[in-house]
């Protein structure tokens, strides 16, 4: 099993979130992040003064997966899907899973992440 996460542009999420419900891709964890790297900050006025904003808004999308083949799919989706090809377009990060379980039944392995996995050759 494999997890995705990406993080990437607010303004790129419903592009990516159609992209992945093209491919079959539903279970979907989305968390709404601030974040810093080479893009740095920004300056805002506020009230006649300048601040300096370190963080930037991002969104983050967490995606588990059973398969190598998966995690390749999804993750080339996210990236073409999200690049502008500008600073701060965002990272994508794949874990390799231990292990998985469900908490309602405590299935574990692939039918914790995916109750049909086998039966419909998902995930």
């Amino acid at each position: 099993m494999y997890k995705i996460e990406a993080i990437i542009r607010e303004e790129k999420f419903e592009d990516v979130k159609e992209v992945l419900a093209e491919i079959n891709v539903h279970g979907i964890t989305v968390s709404q992040v601030m974040g810093c790297g080479t893009q740095k900050g920004y300056k805002e006025v506020v009230r006649g003064n300048v601040i300096e904003l370190n963080m930037r808004p991002r969104i983050k999308l967490e995606i588990v997966v059973s398969s190598e083949e998966w995690a390749d799919k999804i993750s080339n989706s996210i990236q073409k899907t999200a690049c502008t090809e500008n600073i701060g377009d965002g990272k994508i990060f794949i874990y390799e899973i231990k292990s998985a379980i469900r908490i309602s039944t405590g299935e574990t392995g692939e039918k914790a992440i995916w109750p049909s996995a086998e039966k419909d050759n998902l995930f």
